[in-house]
């Protein structure tokens, strides 16, 4: 029997019904090991020697492996077809070599792009050593990233407190999003005017026509620049006697889309689905390791990492084949279509992504696959038949409508399909406003007819800054430069988010200011290395290590040799040069000027004292210059307008009046984290933030009277009868049933939400909370799979085990939960065992507390370091005295 090593049990599932008895498939849960996060883990003194460690959760991953393969004839690595899938292959044959348990068993690689039975099995008969160029790409780009994110982010931690980390790509993928809103806020609208004329042809066919020309000159966009210059051309269009000077017709051909890459797909199920690049992903990679069907699970997908647009001969086949029976001749073109990828550092190593089976249609497997992965999959199958469908025909016309004196010129366009081909099951979606032009007909028109002028209408319009970037659009930009790969974008994204350098608003990226400081930050002191040359240039660097024309360490000892010096060079960097460049870059985001013209530095609350950035053990925020004597201080965020800060009196509180039942004075304030209002003034008032979708100037005494009172009960569950109330926590608003809670969305009032919207919150909160799926065969108590704050977790009977990185809630199987538990009672030595440790450490927990009070209440002042504490829990005899001395 030989043991086949593969990444996640999903796939382990399927291929293990394909390869019989005889083969044993596992699965590793993705990576077994990675870099200790700690320094020293590479070491560019010794040529860039590394330390690998498994992690507690894949050590039993590894056991699993290490056991199978003491009894196996021999090891299979059957991991995924990219650098990454052999990374994996590489760490296991490492581990199995440490640990002695290969001994003289053989040793073989195979790889698939699409797990079917005839693709597993031809890999099977083809085995493979492992690819040490591709190894050798993977040990480069992890060192490169650790060395960046274990030397850089000390220096932002201690330059920059408040600061997350910074990364080699992410970095830069946050300095297109900044500059990007750095663009936005200069941008000054331009006006400009557009000039139209309504018509009817001698049939009576109405049409219109956009002025072109205006004496002797052609017009662009911004030429008639106001309202006068407008009028004149209105003026020289006239009232009659229009006649047609010229009318062209000529026939486009539009070809079809290239089927998907990463990043297309990506791009494209954002724009069409509304999907992330991260849950585009996650439902990819299902779709890739197999469904159900009828009782036969396979794959739906080939691999969905890749940047290659090529087609398999018998995947073209198929397709022409399917084109023919569905469409008919006319949508089969003579020859196959060949495509080329135009990324000038493209692998194209594996296949586009398209289904395994074109003659699996999205109707037929609908009622296998949740909402999502239908649509997914549909998307996929559409966009790979369109690519061999034959082109649309396009007869596009255009008539040249002269003014009488020949001032002014008009032109009509219109755009007739006389043949759909590929747009009759497929059209690619656009970004911002590259949409395009939808089928307009114009009606008859001849050289020399004169057409009835009904009206003409000027139009004003103002430039538009350019847009944010949205997923799809940030995923295209990062590909143009040649920044990342394809199996990089969802997590660069994710990235980002879970630093809080960036928002996701209304699907657009927009920078946060603790985002903006770390760009700024970089751009002045590390600008070479959060460049984009350099970035795609040393991405290219790594694709030549994985095709084997450059050595990995070399590329490594040129990067570290510069970055290094780099890092050197900003030891002696005071804070007041950081808060300089800082200011000089970010001064005019934080103080811009005022609508009355003033100065918005000059500080409100003392009147002489410039505003400025300044940092504190918690991060960046905004001072008066005359500290200490002017206390004044406001969170790192724009002013704005003025209104809101302008509520507030001198001493920034605004009072409101006095609360009806306790009297007491209720006012508004604002803080190092926001605006909010208070009920009192002794030593711990009660307060409640504003929520970001109310303004601090609407607030009146009975909005924040209502703020304080919340939460405020909005009326009783159905489900269970349970008032539901609503509230303000630590994470915004949200409404609450007994135990289940869930956010209110942005743009809802916490305080009018009604009881029908708060009952539909609460059946999603219901939707995401623990599910039982099924009874544990040793005692039939039900076993629950939920989503905790580290990931998916099973529970059973008072035993919780989180499940193994990379697996989603919605995909444990009862078997799958079953055999989890198991391991962890038997980790835990037995469930009884297990379940009488945690009460006794439980028990310990309280008694322990219990002691620490009561000695803190006999002690003359309270403990202020650790060390302290340790000796109040541990010393029985500690004296009040001895504790006041240590503290």
């Amino acid at each position: 029997m030989d043991v086949v090593v593969v990444e996640s049990p999903a796939k382990a599932k399927t291929i293990n019904k394909y390869l019989g008895d005889q083969y044993k498939v596992i699965a590793s849960y993705g990576h077994i090991r990675d870099l200790p996060p700690k320094d020293g883990s590479v070491r560019p003194d010794e040529d860039f020697a590394m330390d690998w460690a498994v992690d507690a959760r894949s050590e039993k991953q590894i056991k699993a492996i290490v056991d199978a393969v003491k009894n196996a004839d021999g090891v299979i690595l059957a991991t995924d077809p990219d650098r990454e899938g052999e990374a994996i292959s590489w760490h296991v044959l490492e581990e199995l070599k440490r640990r002695r348990a290969l001994k003289d068993k053989a040793i073989s690689r195979v790889t698939f792009n699409e797990i079917t039975k005839r693709a597993v099995q031809e890999a099977m008969a083809n085995p493979r050593d492992l690819n040490r160029e591709l190894i050798e790409a993977y040990l480069a780009r992890r060192a490169l990233d650790y060395l960046v994110g274990f030397t850089l982010s000390p220096v932002l931690w201690r330059k920059l407190p408040g600061s997350r980390s910074a990364g080699r790509v992410q970095s830069v993928a946050l300095r297109l999003i900044c500059e990007r809103e750095a663009e936005i806020e200069i941008f000054k609208p331009q006006e400009y005017w557009s000039v139209e004329a309504a018509f009817e042809t001698a049939q009576g066919a109405p049409f219109t026509a956009r002025l072109t020309h205006f004496n002797g000159d052609k017009l662009d966009r911004l030429s008639l620049k106001n309202e006068a210059e407008a009028k004149a051309a209105v003026e020289a269009v006239g009232t009659a006697g229009h006649r047609v000077v010229n009318v062209e017709t000529k026939t486009l051909r539009r070809n079809p889309y290239p089927p998907f890459t990463t990043s297309t797909l990506q791009q494209e199920a954002s724009r069409k689905l509304g999907l992330s690049a991260s849950r585009t992903m996650q439902i990819a990679q299902k779709l890739y390791e197999g469904i159900t069907l009828g009782g036969e699970t396979v794959g739906l997908i080939t691999y969905m990492r890749t940047d290659g647009v090529q087609l398999s001969g018998e995947a073209i086949g198929q397709t022409r084949h399917v084109i023919e029976k569905d469409y008919g001749g006319n949508y089969l073109p003579k020859s196959p279509r060949v495509y080329k990828t135009k990324q000038k550092n493209a692998q194209e190593a594996h296949e586009a992504i398209r289904p395994t089976d074109l003659n699996r249609r999205p109707a037929q497997v609908a009622q296998f696959l949740d909402r999502d992965q239908q649509r997914l999959y549909d998307l996929i199958w559409k966009r790979t038949l369109a690519c061999q469908m034959e082109s649309a025909v396009v007869d596009q016309t255009g008539a040249d409508i002269e003014a009488p004196g020949g001032r002014a010129v008009l032109r009509a366009t219109g755009q007739v399909i006389k043949f759909d081909g590929f747009l009759t099951l497929y059209t690619e979606s656009r970004d911002d406003n590259d949409a395009p032009d939808e089928e307009k007909r114009l009606p008859a028109i001849a050289k020399g007819d004169t057409p009835t002028h009904k009206k003409t209408t000027p139009e004003q319009h103002f430039t538009q800054p350019p847009p944010r970037y949205t997923e799809a659009s940030l995923v295209k930009k990062l590909e143009e430069l040649g920044i990342g790969r394809p199996s990089t974008y969802a997590s660069i994204l994710q990235v980002l988010q879970d630093r809080n350098y960036v928002v996701l608003d209304k699907r657009r990226f927009q920078p946060e200011d603790r985002g903006r400081l770390v760009t700024v930050f970089l751009t002045n002191f590390f600008n070479r290395y959060v460049g984009y040359d350099f970035t795609a240039n040393l991405e290219q660097q790594l694709d030549d290590v994985s095709g084997g024309r450059l050595d990995w360490r070399t590329v490594l000892q040129n990067f570290w040799s510069e970055f290094s010096k780099a890092v050197d060079e900003t030891k002696g960097l005071t804070i007041t040069e950081v808060l300089d460049a800082l200011d000089a870059e970010l001064g005019a985001h934080f103080f811009p000027t005022k609508e009355d013209g003033s100065d918005g530095r000059v500080c409100r609350s003392c009147g002489n004292g410039r505003l400025g950035l300044r940092l504190g053990k918690h991060g960046a925020f905004i001072g008066c210059s005359n500290y200490p004597e002017c206390r004044f201080t406001r969170p790192l965020a724009v002013e704005g307008d003025g209104e809101a800060d302008a509520a507030l009196g001198d001493g920034g509180i605004k009072e409101l009046g006095q609360h009806s039942v306790t009297q007491e004075p209720v006012s508004l304030r604002k803080g190092p984290y926001g605006f909010y209002v208070q009920l009192g003034d002794g030593e711990k008032p009660k307060r409640t933030s504003i929520p970001r979708d109310l303004q601090p100037q609407d607030i009146t005494l009975d909005s924040a009277v209502a703020l304080l009172d919340l939460p405020r009960d909005v009326g009783p569950w159905p489900e269970n009868g349970e008032m539901i109330q609503a509230g303000i926590g630590r994470f915004g608003p949200y409404v609450r049933s007994g135990k289940l809670y869930q956010s209110i969305p942005k743009g809802e009032n916490v305080l009018e939400i009604g009881i029908n919207r708060a009952i539909a919150l609460m059946e999603e909160a219901k939707a995401k909370a623990p599910k039982e799926i099924g009874a544990h065969p040793e005692d039939s108590k039900p076993i629950m799979v939920a989503r905790g704050r580290f990931g998916p977790y099973v529970e059973w009977d008072g035993v919780r085990a989180n499940v193994p990185r990379g697996t989603e809630a919605t995909t444990v199987t009862l078997e799958m939960a079953i055999d989890i538990l198991n391991k962890k009672v038997e980790k835990d030595g037995g469930k009884k065992a297990a379940q009488k440790a945690s009460g006794k450490k439980a028990a310990s927990k309280k008694t322990t507390a219990k002691k620490t009070t009561a000695k803190k209440t006999t002690a003359e002042k309270p403990a202020a370091n650790k060390t302290t504490a340790k000796k109040i829990t541990a010393k029985k005899t500690a004296t009040a005295k001895s504790t006041g001395t240590d503290g």
